[in-house]
C-alpha cells in the first residue's frame, strides 16, 4: 500500500471537521429527535395564558432594573420555573411596580384634571358632596393600584400553582403508563418517553423537558435529568418522587416476580400518597371556608339591611356610588383574597386529566359567536331594567308620546299605594331616587340580564366539549371491563386482529362495543393493520372515541403484542385492574370532599340569594314607609304625628338623603353574580382541580339558579312587605 501513512493528528482534524459540520447541521435542525422544536411549539400550544404575563413581564419589566432582595429573588424564581416562565424575577417585580404606579398616577392626573375644570375658582362654592365624590374617586383609584399591585406580584405564585394542579391530576396516569410499559419492557429511558407521548398537558411538556435537557447537554443521562426533575415535587408531592424511585429501583432488580412486584407498589405508594393527602386537605379547609362564609357573604348582606336607615340618619354622607363601590369591589376583593389563600394549600394528584386544548370540540370553546347570541338576547332585559331613567329623557317620552311617571292609581292597580312608580324627587334642582315600587322591580332586569348574558354564552362554549367529556368518562369505564376480556381473549392464544371482533360481540349494547366494532371493521373489511384500524388518520376508531385511556392501552397493546401474546394479556389485565383501583380511590376522594362542596353550593346558590332577597324587601318597605310618612307631613303638617309625639323624630328621617332601594338591589344583585363566580371557581379548584370547561360549565348553572332564586325572593319580599307596610299605614292618613 503506497502513501503516506495518516497519523493521529491528521485523523482528528478530519474527522474533527466532519464531527463539527455534523453538529451545525444538529443545531440547525434543533435536536434530530424532535424534542426542542416540539417542546417549544408544545408548550405555545398548551400554556398560551402564561405567554401573555411573559410578553408583559418583558416589555415592561426592561425599562427598569430593580434589584430584588436575595431571599425574595429565591422565593419568587422558584415559583417562575414552577410555572415554566422565562421570566426573571427583576422583571416580574417591576412589572408589578409599574403597573401599580400606572394606576396611581392615572388616578390622580384624572382627578387633577376634573378639579381644574369643574372647579376653576378653587374651593369656594364646592359643596361636601362634590368634594366627597372627587375624594372617594382618589381613593378608589388608590385601592385598585393596591390590587394591581397584589393580583401582579402574586401572578407567578398563582400560575405555579395553576401548573402544580394541573400537572399533579396527571401524576397517576404517568404512573400508570410507566408501570404498564415497564412491566413488558424493562427500560426506563422508553417509558418515560412513552408517558411523554400519551400524556396531556403540563406533565406530558415536563417528560419532553426531561428528554430535551439531554440534548442541549445540561444532563448526560436521562436517569440524571429525571432525578433533577423530580427534585421540583419533593417538596409538593413526595408521594410521585418515591414512586418513581421505586420504579428506578425495579431496573436493578434480577427476579422477575420481584421487579413486578416493585412497579405494581409504586403505583399503590402514589394512590395511597394522594388519599392521604385530600384526606388531610379535606380536614384543614372546613374552617377557612365556614369564615369566608360568614365574612364574605353572610355579614355583608345582613349590613346591607340597615343601609337604607343609616344612609338616612347620616343625612345623606352614604350614598349608592359608596354602596356600589363597597359591596361591588372592595368586598369581592377580600372574598378573592380569601379564596385564593385557601386554593394555595390544595394538594396535587387529584382532578380532572383531560387537556381542554386537545378535545376535537375545542373550537367551540374559543367560538365568539355564543357571546354574540348571548347579547342579543340578554340586551333587551338590560333596557326593561334602565327604563326608570329612560323615561326621564325628554326626547324618549316626547317620541312616545309618555308622561316621565306614573301612579299607581293611574296605571289601575292602587292597592300599591297612592305613590308614583318611579318616583324621582327633584331637591334644589337635583333629581334624586328613584324611590318608587316599579323602579325597585324593572331595576330586577338588570342583575338578571348580566346573569342570563353569562349563563347563554358559558353554556353555548361547554355544552358540547361537557357531554363529549361524560360520553368519554362513561366509555372509559365500560372499557376498563372490555379491557380484562379483550386480555382473557389474548391469554388463550387468540391473536389481537381477531380477538378485537370476539369482544365486540360478547360487551354488545355498551359504548365500548361499537369502538371494538369498529376496529374490527377496519382489519376485516378494509385490510388494516391493527394500529391503522385504530390511529389512521381518516378511518381510525380513534377519531370517533377521543380518549387517551384507549389510545394508551391500545398503543401498550401494539408493543407488548411484539413479546407475545402471553405479555399482552398481562399487560392488558393490568391496566384494567389498575384503572379499577384509581376509580375506587377517586370515589373515596369524592366522598370525603363531598359535605364541603355541597355545603359551599347550598350556600352560594341557596342561602346567599335568599337571604339578598329578603334584605332587598326590607329596604323596599323602609323605603316605602319613610315615603308614605313624609307624604303625610306634606299633606297635614306636623300635626299628623304631632299627637304622637313623633314630629320631631320624622323630621330626622328625610326621604331623599336615602340610598335608593333601586341601586341597593342593583348593587346586591351584582354582588350575588360576583360571589357566584369566585365561589364556583373555588369549588371546581378544590373538587378537580384547574378545570377551566368544568368551570364555565358550573358557573352556568349557579348563576341560573342562584340569579333565579334571588329575583324571586326579592320580588316577592318587595311586594308582600310593601304591601303590608301599607296596610298598617292606612290608618295614619284617616
Amino acid at each position: 500500500m503506497g502513501g503516506k501513512r495518516p497519523t493521529a493528528k491528521d485523523i482528528l482534524v478530519k474527522y474533527g471537521a466532519k464531527l463539527e459540520s455534523q453538529m451545525g447541521e444538529s443545531d440547525r435542525e434543533v435536536g434530530g429527535d424532535g424534542y426542542s422544536q416540539e417542546y417549544q411549539r408544545f408548550k405555545g400550544e398548551m400554556v398560551p395564558e402564561l405567554n401573555r404575563y411573559e410578553k408583559w413581564a418583558r416589555s415592561l419589566g426592561n425599562l427598569i432594573k430593580i434589584r430584588v432582595a436575595e431571599k425574595d429573588r429565591i422565593k419568587v424564581q422558584k415559583y417562575l420555573d414552577a410555572a415554566h416562565l422565562d421570566v426573571t424575577p427583576s422583571q416580574a417585580l417591576t412589572l408589578s411596580l409599574l403597573s401599580m404606579l400606572t394606576v396611581f398616577f392615572a388616578t390622580v392626573l384624572i382627578a387633577v384634571a376634573y378639579y381644574f375644570i369643574k372647579f376653576p375658582a378653587g374651593l369656594e362654592g364646592v359643596s361636601f358632596t362634590q368634594l366627597s365624590d372627587l375624594s372617594l374617586f382618589v381613593f378608589l383609584g388608590m385601592i385598585a393600584s393596591l390590587f394591581v399591585f397584589y393580583y401582579t406580584s402574586t401572578m407567578p405564585k398563582r400560575l405555579a400553582n395553576i401548573w402544580r394542579l394541573q400537572a399533579s391530576a396527571q401524576m397517576v396516569p404517568a404512573i400508570l403508563y410507566v408501570v404498564v410499559y415497564m412491566k413488558h419492557t424493562s427500560n426506563l429511558e422508553r417509558a418515560v418517553r412513552f408517558a411523554s407521548q400519551h400524556l396531556e398537558g403540563p406533565l406530558a411538556l415536563d417528560f419532553k423537558k426531561v428528554f430535551y435537557d439531554v440534548e442541549i447537554g445540561k444532563y448526560s443521562t436521562i436517569k440524571q435529568s429525571l432525578e433533577s426533575y423530580l427534585e421540583s415535587w419533593r417538596e409538593y408531592s413526595p408521594e410521585f418522587v418515591e414512586s418513581f424511585h421505586l420504579i428506578e429501583s425495579s431496573l436493578f432488580e434480577p427476579s422477575e416476580a420481584r421487579r413486578v412486584e416493585i412497579l405494581e407498589k409504586s403505583l399503590q405508594v402514589i394512590l395511597d400518597g394522594v388519599y392521604e393527602k385530600m384526606l388531610k386537605y379535606s380536614r384543614e379547609i372546613r374552617s377557612p371556608l365556614t369564615n369566608l362564609y360568614m365574612l364574605g357573604i353572610i355579614l355583608p348582606t345582613l349590613g346591607l339591611a340597615l343601609l337604607p336607615l343609616a344612609s338616612v340618619l347620616l343625612q345623606g354622607m352614604v350614598r349608592w356610588p359608596h354602596v356600589f363601590v363597597l359591596f361591588n369591589v372592595i368586598i369581592p376583593f377580600f372574598v378573592f383574597y380569601m379564596v385564593s389563600q385557601v386554593l394555595f394549600k390544595r394538594p396535587g394528584g387529584y382532578g380532572e386529566t383531560s387537556t381542554l386544548e386537545m378535545n376535537p370540540d375545542y373550537a367551540a370553546y374559543k367560538s365568539k359567536k355564543p357571546w354574540l347570541i348571548a347579547g342579543i338576547i340578554a340586551l333587551p332585559f338590560f333596557i326593561l331594567g334602565i327604563l326608570p331613567f329612560l323615561f326621564q329623557f325628554g326626547f324618549f317620552v316626547d317620541t312616545l308620546g309618555l308622561q316621565s311617571d306614573y301612579s299607581f292609581q293611574e296605571l289601575g292597580i292602587g292597592f300599591l299605594g297612592e305613590g308614583n312608580v318611579f318616583d324621582f324627587k327633584v331637591i334644589e334642582g337635583q333629581t334624586k331616587g328613584p324611590f318608587g315600587l316599579g323602579a325597585i322591580l324593572l331595576g330586577m332586569f338588570i342583575p338578571f340580564s348580566i346573569a342570563l348574558f353569562l349563563n347563554i354564552a358559558y353554556s353555548g362554549k361547554t355544552k358540547r366539549l361537557i357531554k363529549a367529556r361524560e360520553d368519554t368518562k362513561q366509555l372509559e369505564k365500560e372499557f376498563a371491563n372490555s379491557l380484562f376480556q379483550l386480555g382473557n381473549r389474548l391469554g388463550d392464544g387468540v391473536p389481537a386482529e381477531l380477538a378485537f371482533g370476539k369482544v365486540a360481540v360478547s360487551t354488545q349494547g355498551q359504548k365500548s362495543a361499537k369502538f371494538f366494532n369498529l376496529v374490527s371493521q377496519n382489519i376485516q373489511q378494509g385490510g388494516m393493520s391493527l394500529e391503522s384500524a385504530v390511529f389512521d388518520r381518516k378511518r381510525g376508531a380513534i377519531i370517533y372515541f377521543p380518549s387517551a385511556l384507549i389510545a394508551t392501552s391500545v398503543r401498550i397493546l401494539i408493543e407488548s403484542v411484539k413479546k407475545g401474546l402471553k405479555i399482552a394479556a398481562q399487560s392488558l389485565m393490568s391496566i384494567s385492574q389498575y384503572v379499577k383501583n384509581i376509580d375506587k380511590i377517586n370515589e373515596r376522594l369524592k366522598d370525603l370532599l363531598a359535605e364541603i362542596v355541597s355545603d359551599m353550593k347550598s350556600n352560594m346558590t341557596f342561602l346567599a340569594p335568599l337571604l339578598a332577597g329578603i334584605v332587598v324587601g326590607l329596604s323596599a318597605m323602609i323605603t316605602f314607609i319613610l315615603n308614605k310618612i313624609q307624604g303625610l307631613q306634606v299633606e297635614q303638617g306636623t300635626d299628623a304625628f304631632g299627637g304622637l309625639g313623633f314630629a320631631n323624630l320624622f323630621d330626622i328621617f328625610n326621604l331623599p338623603n336615602m340610598v335608593p332601594p333601586y341601586f341597593i338591589q342593583l348593587s346586591i344583585g351584582i354582588y350575588i353574580i360576583e360571589v357566584i363566580f369566585i365561589l364556583t371557581g373555588a369549588l371546581v379548584v378544590v373538587d378537580s382541580g384547574k378545570d377551566r370547561l368544568r368551570e364555565k360549565h358550573e358557573l352556568a348553572k349557579n348563576l341560573k339558579i342562584g340569579i333565579l332564586l334571588y329575583l324571586a325572593t326579592a320580588f316577592i319580599s318587595v311586594l308582600a312587605l310593601s304591601v303590608l307596610a301599607g296596610f298598617a299605614l292606612g290608618g295614619l292618613g284617616g
